[in-house]
């Protein structure tokens, strides 16, 4: 089994290192490479690793520097993306025998250009499942080879865990950003619906892709959504200037979640819970509204539809392209009626009303990020305490809480206002202090 890093290996500690002038970009990506070298044999987190296009981009930031050109708030971090994201010169596979030999990109999407005019370098592209959605990916999990990483961001919640970078960019429809952040001890920001932009990303399901960055630690994402959300314009930024603000009012979310609880699971949420109420936080239940009775049905028939509206011809034109889960999905969402995603697109709209409701009491939410660690490799695990989240379009942070009785991470997840980033950040700061 893989070494499993300490948490220290983070964006910060390495930029303190660059501030200090003990450590250069070169020095950062040869690091990243020689644990890629090390470990991507038995891990399988990449699909295209670009050694030596790396090492330039190091190599031209050390000359900028070293002629007293400002240096980025990002300056040296290796990065991933997610093989869902255009990367210029390289083709966007997304899991897919076809568009893996197909043409490079022609740019890079947004996000991954606002990480490179940031300073960060981009190693390369990380495995996706099939159009980012269930067939199990070949990636393992670092903790336990035997378990999924989950998807669908599931070669970057490794390559993050395993510090072969300190950042990688993924996506989420349902579960794809928390699920294996939570499997793989990381932290993970789905963001605000429509908060980043989705240009140059592959489409899943319209009303619901997310797309959001995976770290080692909530501050870390707290400097990537700055830049990420061109936040960090204002001259007077410090990079290494970390917002902490506790939450006055924490709600606690039982019903569905404490009922799918696996194992030890929910205990340890609730030793993670007495320690922010002893950290000085308000922590009690929220009752969740009577729309959640049938939101993963509802969420499902949304994005089944959508699925299917992207891929029906193309299925037809291209069969053998499709692995048997996505296919199944596409055909389920062809044979949906049209009055049941109307119907689904309308409960949406009252359960994003209904839980505006919670924030009149609570600072934010909180439940776990999965109904417990990592299954095996024949699945990417359960999304259902994520998908919530993915359809009513809430941001989320996933912040490691401790492990099962296995070995295995477990994750707890915050829920913040729509829109209430930042702020949600800022208290998960404070969460992962305390905790």
């Amino acid at each position: 089994m893989p070494p499993i890093p300490t948490t220290n290996h983070t964006i910060l500690d390495h930029l303190t290192r660059v501030a200090a002038g003990r450590w250069s970009a070169r020095q950062a990506v040869e690091e990243a490479l020689a644990r890629c070298d090390t470990l991507e044999g038995e891990l399988h987190a990449w699909v295209h690793l670009d050694r030596a296009g790396a090492l330039e981009q190091a190599d031209r930031l050390d000359a900028a520097k070293s002629r007293g050109e400002a240096i980025g708030p990002l300056f040296g971090v290796p990065v991933a993306v997610k093989d869902l994201f255009d990367l210029s010169g390289w083709p966007t596979g997304c899991g897919s025998r076809l568009l893996e030999s197909g043409p490079p990109a022609a740019r890079s999407a947004p996000l991954v250009a606002r990480l490179q005019a940031a300073g960060a370098v981009v190693l390369g592209k990380t495995v996706t499942t099939q159009f980012a959605c269930f067939d199990p990916p070949r990636t393992r999990n670092p903790w336990n080879v035997d378990r999924t990483p989950g998807g669908s961001s599931s070669g970057s919640a490794v390559a993050v865990a395993t510090g072969m970078c300190l950042a990688a960019l993924g996506s989420q429809t349902g579960g794809s950003i928390t699920r294996p952040a939570s499997f793989c001890g990381i932290a993970g920001l789905k963001p605000s619906f429509d908060r980043l932009p989705i240009e140059g990303v592959y489409p899943v399901a319209s009303s619901l892709d997310h797309p959001g960055p995976m770290a080692r630690t909530v501050a870390d994402l707290q400097l990537l959504n700055r830049v990420l959300s061109l936040s960090s314009q204002t001259p007077e930024w410090d990079p290494l200037q970390t917002q902490s603000k506790p939450p006055r009012t924490i709600g606690v979310l039982r019903g569905m979640f404490q009922e799918k609880a696996e194992g030890d699971c929910w205990d340890v949420f609730e030793r993670t819970l007495a320690k922010l109420r002893g950290a000085g936080a308000d922590v009690r239940e929220c009752r969740l509204p009577t729309q959640f009775d049938t939101v993963i049905a509802t969420h499902r028939a949304v994005m089944i539809t959508e699925i299917a509206s992207h891929h029906e011809s193309r299925l037809a034109a291209h069969p053998d392209d499709y692995l048997p889960g996505m296919r199944s999905l596409i055909e389920e969402g062809i044979r949906a009626r049209g009055v049941d995603y109307v119907r689904a697109k309308s409960h949406q709209a009252a359960l994003k009303a209904a839980l505006r409701d919670c924030f009149d009491e609570f600072d934010l939410l909180a439940c776990p990020a999965t109904r417990g660690g990592a299954p095996t490799r024949e699945t990417t695990g359960d999304p259902s305490f994520n998908a919530p989240w993915s359809y009513t379009g809430l941001p989320t942070v996933t912040l490691p809480m401790g492990v099962d009785s296995a070995g295995m991470p477990l994750g707890m997840q915050l829920v913040g206002k729509r829109d209430g980033d930042a702020d949600l950040l800022s208290m998960g700061v404070w969460c992962e202090n305390s905790c």
